[in-house]
């Protein structure tokens, strides 16, 4: 894992640096559309038990449904975030920030439906009422950066929750993610 004060890097979409696990659970963008809205997110697996690797089975398809009661519920979805931020602060990216994850299902953002065409998902290993670890708060300051710096038609404006572009259906990130916080580090992140 890359050091947390060390600048990441972006090439032809993945991050330098971060172990990869490619899901399946990915298509192209539509043409000529570039990654604009960053959305962030929450996924814990089981709800609200960290650890175990379930989060990478799931967007590898490959979910042990005897694990737990609560990943039959579950079993058939294909979905897949960009990125994951663990608790620790490791990361693993699972598509590449080019392609179109599968992270938003039905969204709405500035007057634009369908977000995963133009947006980047990153999940932090979480629930919406425990607080998120300093090291996650540091890795994704750290990526917002990165992405901020390959991606002309990112910016500050446009980072978000899944709650934010999903409101009748999703809750998260959550009143646990503290966005001042994440705020004030991306800002130093920028500065340095």
């Amino acid at each position: 894992m890359a050091q947390f004060n060390e600048i990441l890097e972006i090439e032809a979409g993945w991050l330098s640096g971060v172990e990869r696990c490619p899901s399946p659970n990915f298509n192209q963008r539509p043409e000529n559309i570039q990654p604009r809205l960053l959305v962030i997110h929450n996924i814990s697996l089981p709800p609200a038990r960290f650890g175990g690797g379930y989060i990478k089975d799931f967007f590898l398809n490959r979910l042990d449904t005897s694990a737990h009661p609560y990943f039959e519920t579950i079993a058939a979805l294909q979905v897949s975030a960009h990125l994951l931020i663990e608790r620790s602060g490791g990361m693993v990216q699972f598509v590449g920030f080019d392609q179109r994850a599968w992270h938003a299902g039905q969204s709405h953002y500035c007057g634009v439906d369908n977000c995963n065409d133009f947006s980047i998902g990153i999940e932090l290993e979480g629930t919406d009422d425990i607080s998120y670890t300093e090291q996650q708060y540091l890795q994704l300051a750290r990526v917002t950066r990165a992405l901020l710096d390959y991606y002309s038609e990112m910016s500050e404006a446009h980072i978000t929750g899944h709650a934010d572009i999903a409101p009748q259906r999703k809750s998260d990130p959550g009143p646990a993610f503290n966005r001042d916080y994440f705020n004030r580090l991306l800002k130093r992140e920028l500065h340095r």
